[in-house]
């Protein structure tokens, strides 16, 4: 079984300083395997911004597996944003905006969807997704196969062969499986870990275990005493497609 810890949104620029803390404590007492962030580390980019978010995520566990946000990506700055919109980002968090994570049980790819061209939206182009499948039918069949992104997208309809793809923006945890024609992929979105901008929802982010076959998801969300799981999802693969279950923790 593998743990992994799935942030989003932490926003350093327009965080929350009381969730700090409780979130190092309780990722501290976790102590996945893999955490990955799903985009948003700063909230307009600004060298100060990424600063502070890399001293954050070193304070963190690791191994990490960390894709861009289109808050990472320069708004005001125009010759940055269309000549260099990850130059910020690759100097200060990592020069790989597609990094990629594989073990004796799962395999976790990195999706950037952010662009210069774009304010909010995001994209997968027609040759990510060429990349994405030749990538995933390379892999040993009985790997969980997990896609990261910021911007949340079908991946069914996409027809790239992940089991499972994790994305941020939305500011909303959420976990449900989509499928259609026998092909299925769990989605799996996080809320904002540090953002102070919660969109009526707590600060909160998730938590998968996973085994061949069978995950559990539990979203931790931000209470008094820290962060505690809030709700479970609990998902098992038969028959070529995946059935879960909600609940309350």
């Amino acid at each position: 079984m593998r743990t992994i810890v799935h942030l989003s949104d932490l926003h350093f620029g327009r965080t929350d300083p009381a969730t700090l803390e409780p979130l190092r404590v309780c990722l501290a007492r976790l102590a996945p395997h893999l955490l990955v962030v799903s985009g948003d580390l700063t909230q307009r980019a600004r060298p100060a911004q990424f600063r502070q978010a890399r001293a954050y995520l070193d304070t963190l566990p690791g191994p990490q597996l960390v894709v861009p946000g289109n808050h990472d990506v320069p708004l005001y700055d125009l010759f940055r944003r269309f000549l260099s919109p990850f130059g910020r980002y690759r100097r200060l968090i990592g020069q790989d905006l597609q990094p990629v994570f594989v073990d004796d049980e799962i395999a976790v790819l990195g999706v950037n969807t952010a662009r210069g061209l774009a304010l909010r939206g995001g994209r997968v182009s027609k040759a990510q997704i060429a990349g994405l499948r030749a990538a995933l039918r390379a892999l040993d069949r009985r790997l969980t196969r997990i896609l990261v992104s910021h911007h949340p997208f079908d991946v069914t309809a996409k027809g790239c062969g992940a089991d499972v793809v994790l994305a941020g923006h939305l500011h909303a945890g959420y976990a449900g499986a989509l499928g259609g024609a026998g092909v299925s992929a769990i989605v799996v979105q996080a809320g904002t870990a540090t953002s102070q901008r919660t969109r009526g929802s707590p600060n909160s982010f998730n938590v998968l275990r996973v085994s061949p076959g069978h995950i559990e998801i539990d979203e931790y969300s931000l209470a008094r005493e820290g962060f505690a799981c809030s709700r479970r999802h609990v998902f098992d693969h038969a028959s070529g497609v995946w059935v879960g279950s909600h609940g309350p923790a």
